[in-house]
């Protein structure tokens, strides 16, 4: 998938501006806190302007923080999108880790030669399934407000990732 495509399902689900007292997120909007807008930006930022963020402004942080971090355009399609997706909703170094514990690697964070090779080899629906179910064995461990919504959303992202 295409990077511009798994952006524009990723925000449906990230939403636009909110600041629910049990998200320790704090104010956010189009799925950007307020500390990763201000370490995007190396400078604080104020709710107003977490609150006035723009597709166009989030785009770069989503690219490089998410999608070039977890080598996405490096993955088979399907799994490409879903680690992204992960990456975003879970934090890219438990999107990594849970792929290479879906390949069965050494589970160290580091998208290197090994899992990259073993993402390209095997087949694509075997490990997206699996990375779903690890996924949602996460959202399971966690108490929160937002189990429905997550998995809400992880239904949907399974479904897309391997349309």
């Amino acid at each position: 998938m295409k990077f511009e495509n798994a952006l524009e399902i990723v925000l449906k689900w990230e939403g636009g501006y909110s600041n629910h007292p049990q998200d320790p997120g704090g104010a956010t909007n189009l799925g950007m806190t307020r500390q990763t807008l201000a370490e995007w930006l190396g400078r604080p930022v104020s709710e107003a302007e977490v609150r006035d963020l723009k597709v166009s402004d989030v785009e770069p942080i989503y690219r490089a923080r998410y999608w070039d971090a977890c080598r996405c355009d490096e993955l088979p399609a399907g799994l490409d999108f879903l680690v992204f997706d992960c990456a975003v909703n879970q934090g890219a170094g438990r999107a990594k880790r849970l792929l290479q514990k879906s390949l069965g690697v050494l589970e160290d964070g580091i998208l290197g030669p090994v899992t990259m090779r073993r993402a390209q080899d095997s087949p694509a629906t075997q490990i997206i399934d699996e990375m779903v179910a690890r996924r949602a064995v996460h959202y399971a461990s966690l108490q929160s407000v937002f189990h429905l919504g997550w998995f809400r959303r992880l239904t949907e992202i399974h479904w897309q990732s391997l349309s």
